[in-house]
């Protein structure tokens, strides 16, 4: 399988949603709607449950799993609005001591007239900026796309994780295409050029772990589940201090090894 191959793979409106790993590893969870200023986000979701018996805030990137429910959420292109109501929900992690969970699918950030001139730049930031402070665990998978800022603004956490099949780039192949080659049919060569599979991002040190995806979905929500047990395993006893340099530090060395 070539490198475009594996962007249609981890495109295919076959692929589980946000939404159905939620309801799958969840319990009792309870979706909490808009962000205090303009409007409520579909692209994104957003609320409290009970990860194994502990209360846990959980944010996902939803594309939706059909024409009509796509085109409602934006196919998972985040406003503004959806990257604020992904803060106010980190600083309510922040205030009563909650692990944060987070699924990531979007092929990037809304890019639209309406988003930038409401502030998704400054929106986005802010995300990057609150999340790489916070004195909780945060906790992300990668479940489909991984696309540029759009992705980071989940995924500034103390462990990340790809399904198998899934992809984290700095922007689409098409993209890459048209900025770097001038020409959107060497979309192939982009993506070769990107090395954006799970396995290129767990050699580059970018992620903790590659989850399988198996045949079955609940294969693969079993590895989400056993990722997110594993890790916050792994943070219990630390302070908040020592969780937040934890992060910075991850973040901080990244690209020492890249060649």
């Amino acid at each position: 399988m070539n490198a475009y191959q594996k962007v249609q793979l981890a495109r295919s409106n076959l692929r589980p949603d946000a939404n159905a790993y939620i309801s799958q590893l969840i319990d009792g969870f309870i979706e909490l709607h808009g962000d205090r200023r303009f409007a409520d986000d579909a692209a994104v979701v957003a609320g409290l449950g009970y990860f194994e018996g502990q209360c846990v805030t959980v944010l996902a990137l939803e594309k939706g799993v059909d024409t009509p429910e796509r085109l409602r959420r934006n196919f998972g292109s985040a406003q503004p609005e959806g990257y604020r109501k992904t803060l106010w929900h980190m600083r309510q992690a922040q205030k009563f001591r909650r692990p944060i969970l987070c699924l990531v699918d979007t092929a990037g950030a809304a890019c639209g007239i309406g988003a930038e001139e409401r502030g998704q730049g400054q929106a986005i930031a802010e995300n990057l900026f609150e999340m790489m402070g916070l004195e909780v665990p945060v906790l992300s998978v990668i479940i489909g796309e991984g696309g540029s800022g759009g992705a980071l603004a989940l995924a500034c956490a103390n462990r990340v994780y790809m399904l198998e099949n899934a992809i984290y780039s700095v922007l689409s192949p098409e993209g890459a295409a048209s900025i770097i080659y001038k020409d959107a049919d060497k979309v192939d060569e982009a993506s070769e050029a990107l090395k954006l599979s799970a396995q290129d991002m767990l050699r580059f040190g970018v992620i903790e772990g590659i989850l399988q995806e198996g045949s079955q979905f609940e294969l693969a929500a079993d590895a989400i589940r056993n990722a997110f047990r594993k890790g916050l395993k792994q943070l219990q006893g630390l302070s908040g201090e020592q969780i937040r340099d934890q992060r910075y530090a991850r973040f901080a060395k990244l690209g020492g090894n890249l060649r």
